[in-house]
């Protein structure tokens, strides 16, 4: 099921398009899935990825920064509030709408630096 066609005026916070790797955690699950960040802002995240999740499930994120060496990304426990089947090639992949229910003050302020810094997001 889709976003109504009006949801974009009915959001509280901009999104920016941003093309940074994420890796999560599901918590039954020792090791990582791997997707990508396509927008962002300060409520929450959208990606895509291939791993198949319920919404309602909190995952734990960790978004990697373009500059390597530098300790400018973010990590989070974020709730999945929607979810999309979104056909990439021959394969079947999902977009999931995040939310931020909290974030750690050190995170957050990373994650203020890489949502402003305007080399690391679209317009």
């Amino acid at each position: 099921m889709g976003l109504p066609s009006d949801h974009q005026d009915r959001r509280s916070y901009p999104r920016k398009l941003i093309n940074l790797p994420v890796d999560f955690w599901i918590t039954d699950t020792p090791r990582p899935h791997f997707g990508l960040v396509l927008n962002a802002s300060e409520a929450g995240l959208r990606i895509q990825t291939f791993q198949d999740m319920p919404v309602g499930r909190r995952i734990n994120i960790d978004v990697l920064s373009p500059n390597v060496g530098k300790a400018s990304g973010f990590r989070s426990v974020v709730e999945i509030i929607w979810k999309e089947i979104y056909p990439w090639d021959d394969w079947e992949s999902y977009q999931y709408g995040l939310k931020f229910p909290q974030i750690p003050c050190e995170d957050y302020l990373r994650f203020k630096h890489l949502f402003s810094n305007s080399s690391n997001l679209g317009r």
